[in-house]
């Protein structure tokens, strides 16, 4: 399908707009949210809440036989905040460690959610239908009231981040020193905790309780490839977000039994592998640049360092030596000839035969600097 078609399609086909305006509220508020879970060493959290949450939708829809989407997402919530808050009480109450109380909330609640589940499915009704997609989300299933429910929810909790952003910041970075300063860091690290729950369970029906936490950790991820600062970073995984949202929901329409909530996540793994790949700040190809020019530096300031050191030995510090000389001196001797080339470009050395260099004044001066840092 062409992209002028796709892009008139954006704005003008219900069904893809209302999928990609999902995605994007999706991607804005769990990017978001998102960077402090993931700048907290919390990742594996987001896993937790989202499976913890598929008992809270079978519950919800136990007890209410309704399907409407703000009951559905109030179950999740509670359940997922019930499983954050049982994980942070094993952690502190008992030896178990983080990661253990995780995957044990993680697979207990999963494992009921399940359970309740299957049991919804043998009712002999056809009001449960649908509740399966939970699992693995259906985008393509997304209605205009669901995406206002998303957006009331989504900025709220947006709302109260930056309400609480020095205090969220503190959390993040030295929460002993808020304690210090008489911030109650324990209310806030719990009210962080049900931010994240919210970002998460407005996802649920686009990408699904088994994919929810790349969205939480993926934006956030490639994000801190590209800055060192909060606002920058939660802006950009933000961004991230959003972009993974539009295009998994459009490249999800163009073909044909393509799953829209995979799809975004196969969206934000390929900005997550071209932050790691390009991001100037810590790609991989910028370290890799940086790297071959600090080496590059340090074999030319070797082979001028050692062309003085000869030159040192004769009372003209100017008395020019054989690159075989040079080249016993260095442990790479295939890169002597090149860094001399380099050096005379800079006009620190200069050809005084066919296989004889010298240091120029310059060089000299450059040289003398050289041995004085290494002193």
């Amino acid at each position: 399908m062409p992209f002028l078609e796709l892009g008139r399609d954006l704005f003008y086909d219900y069904t893809l707009r209302t999928v990609a305006m999902g995605s994007a509220v999706l991607g804005v508020v769990s990017g978001a949210l998102g960077a402090y879970a993931v700048l907290r060493k919390q990742s594996l959290l987001g896993d937790a809440i989202s499976h913890a949450a598929l008992p809270g939708i079978a519950l919800a829809f136990l007890l209410t036989q309704s399907k409407a989407p703000l009951v559905l997402v109030f179950g999740a919530a509670i359940a997922g905040w019930i499983g954050t808050l049982l994980v942070i009480s094993i952690v502190n109450q008992t030896r178990i460690k983080e990661d253990t109380a995780l995957g044990l909330v993680l697979s207990v609640f999963f494992g009921t959610g399940l359970v309740l589940l299957t049991f919804i499915q043998k009712m002999p009704t056809a009001k449960q239908s649908g509740l399966d997609t939970f699992l693995f989300g259906q985008a393509a299933a997304l209605m205009e009231h669901d995406v206002i429910t998303m957006v009331t929810l989504g900025g709220i909790s947006l709302f109260v981040m930056q309400l609480f952003w020095k205090e969220f910041k503190l959390l993040c970075f030295d929460s002993n020193f808020g304690a210090s300063l008489g911030f109650p860091m324990r209310i806030l690290d719990v009210l962080l905790i049900t931010l994240l729950v919210a970002a998460i369970v407005i996802g649920l029906q686009t990408v699904g309780v088994v994919l929810m936490s790349a969205m939480i950790v993926a934006p956030a991820a490639a994000a801190r490839q590209w800055t060192d600062r909060l606002g920058a970073m939660v802006a950009l995984s933000a961004t991230f977000g959003a972009i993974a949202g539009v295009c998994g929901a459009v490249i999800s329409s163009s073909m044909a039994r393509m799953p829209t909530g995979p799809t975004i996540v196969l969206c934000i793994s390929a900005i997550v592998v071209a932050s790691i790949t390009i991001a100037p700040n810590r790609g991989l190809v910028w370290n890799w640049i940086r790297n071959q020019r600090e080496r590059r530096k340090l074999q030319i300031e070797v082979v001028l360092n050692n062309l003085y050191a000869l030159a040192s030995q004769h009372a003209d510090l100017r008395h020019s030596h054989s690159i075989a000389a040079l080249g016993t001196m260095s442990a790479n001797r295939s890169n002597v000839r090149n860094s001399l080339k380099e050096l005379s470009s800079r006009g620190w050395v200069e050809r005084v035969s066919s296989d004889e260099w010298a240091l120029t004044p310059e060089g000299i001066v450059q040289a003398q600097q050289i041995a004085d840092r290494g002193r």
